[in-house]
């Protein structure tokens, strides 16, 4: 039986870090203290935020500490105050040495990938987004590199057609909160074995950066494949997106959340939008079309497309399906 005598400090921000957190302060686990990332206003009313992890840690009557710096020395001399065995890390920030070094028994870290591909701030979308049909989560001990670390344990989870960002973000945080488990379990038995990472020849390594904007927008003249991998892989956040004059005027941009790739031949130009003004909306790619399912105009809610459609109007740029 696992003795939970060792001391632990959680470091975590959104959603995904509050699983693993439960599972250790319901099974018993020593955790001594929490860190997280400072509240935040957000809104026009600007209204204070906090983090999901601070809420659940709130909840539950564990100390927090939420540091604008982490090199700063009164934060860092609260931390040798909860004197860690262990830090564990599960979607935060990427510590300084002064921090990972410090507990006895080192810090490790949950990723959500198979490492070493996709090291990075966004593997759940990229995996997708790359039209991957497995990914996984690791733990592995912190470094002086980012996501390159000695690995602990790996699991593998199936990507399914239908996944989209969204669902395999809630499978991962199950698996992964496993993980976490087995981890600790690990080190608190004394056992821990780690490994390095493999090398990963260039041609192969999927890299995992952070998403911004542009990225996020759809190219109508790829394959309808790719295209929907796209917007799976950014449902619901932060969305693939596209102007879609044809339907609302110029000017205005739609996030699409769900579509169905049809591969078949035709003669439009790429990018142009096809409808029956009820229930279909098509777009037509390199080599099919893009069948839109849920989709939200700027300013307005998301919708079904024949919720959509109900109102919609077609102008001259685009065609009656």
């Amino acid at each position: 039986m696992v003795m939970k005598n060792k001391r632990i400090v959680y470091m975590g921000t959104p959603d995904f870090a509050v699983m693993p957190l439960s599972r250790l302060v319901d099974g018993g686990y020593n955790v001594v203290g929490v860190v997280t990332v400072p509240d935040k206003e957000a809104g026009r009313g600007r209204n204070v935020t906090e983090s999901a992890v601070k809420r659940y840690a709130k909840d539950k009557g564990l100390p927090v500490l939420q540091p604008e710096r982490l090199k700063d020395e009164t934060f860092l001399a609260s931390l040798r105050e909860m004197n860690p065995d262990i830090i564990v890390v599960v979607a935060f920030r990427m510590l300084p040495e002064a921090v990972w070094s410090m507990p006895s028994c080192g810090t490790f870290n949950l990723h959500a990938s198979l490492l070493p591909l996709y090291r990075g701030a966004a593997p759940i979308n990229r995996a997708i987004m790359n039209g991957d049909t497995v990914t996984g989560v690791t733990t592995f001990m912190l470094d002086k590199q980012i996501d390159t670390g000695r690995i602990i344990m790996q699991r593998r989870v199936e990507i399914d057609p239908d996944d989209c960002a969204g669902t395999l973000h809630d499978k991962l945080m199950v698996t992964g909160a496993d993980l976490v488990i087995e981890t600790v379990d690990m080190i608190e038995e004394g056992g821990v074995v780690t490994r390095p990472q493999e090398e990963v020849d260039d041609l192969l390594r999927k890299e995992a950066p952070k998403i911004f904007k542009d990225t996020c927008l759809i190219d109508w003249n790829d394959t309808v494949k790719h295209i929907n991998d796209h917007i799976r892989g950014l449902s619901p956040y932060p969305a693939a997106w596209s102007p879609l004059g044809s339907i609302a005027g110029e000017g205005n941009t739609f996030k699409i959340f769900r579509a169905t790739p049809v591969v078949r031949a035709h003669d439009y130009p790429c990018g142009t939008v096809l409808s029956d003004m009820k229930e279909r909306l098509w777009v037509a790619a390199a080599d099919g079309f893009v069948a839109i399912e849920e989709l939200q105009q700027s300013g307005k809610k998301r919708v079904s497309v024949s919720e959509y459609l109900r109102g919609a109007r077609l102008d001259g740029k685009a065609v009656k399906l």
